[in-house]
């Protein structure tokens, strides 16, 4: 396989539509929910990965460990990074990833993927 440690990815997003929670009502503004944080980080390292991967191969997503430490408010710019910083056995893809709000860190952590044959997720 030819994809390498040290590769990034920078995409940049608005926190809006499903990105958002007010968390069941509890907050009186809608903000960037956790879980659509960690789908922005998701998307950042898949996209890093598939654009590197030999054809016919994907990544799947299996573990993230991410700390949301600062609130983005409905409609903020926000940055997605991606670095992947290891590659096990040609299989499992190790990232760190963070979103920042302008020159706030929202949130940081890792993620892990594993390579798979595209062709074990057909119809």
């Amino acid at each position: 396989m030819s994809i390498e440690p040290g590769i990034e990815r920078t995409d940049e997003f608005t926190a809006e539509g499903r990105l958002l929670t007010n968390v069941g009502g509890t907050l009186a503004v809608k903000v960037l929910s956790t879980p659509g944080m960690i789908s922005m980080m998701e998307r950042c390292c898949s996209i890093l990965a598939y654009e590197n991967l030999p054809d016919g191969k994907a990544t799947v997503g299996f573990e993230v460990h991410i700390k949301h430490v600062a609130a983005a408010a409905e409609g903020s710019s926000c940055t997605v990074h991606a670095r992947l910083n290891e590659v096990i056995e040609d299989r499992k893809l190790r990232f760190e990833v963070e979103v920042r709000g302008g020159e706030r860190t929202i949130g940081v952590g890792t993620h892990e993927r594993r390579v798979v044959d595209q062709a074990g997720f057909g119809s």
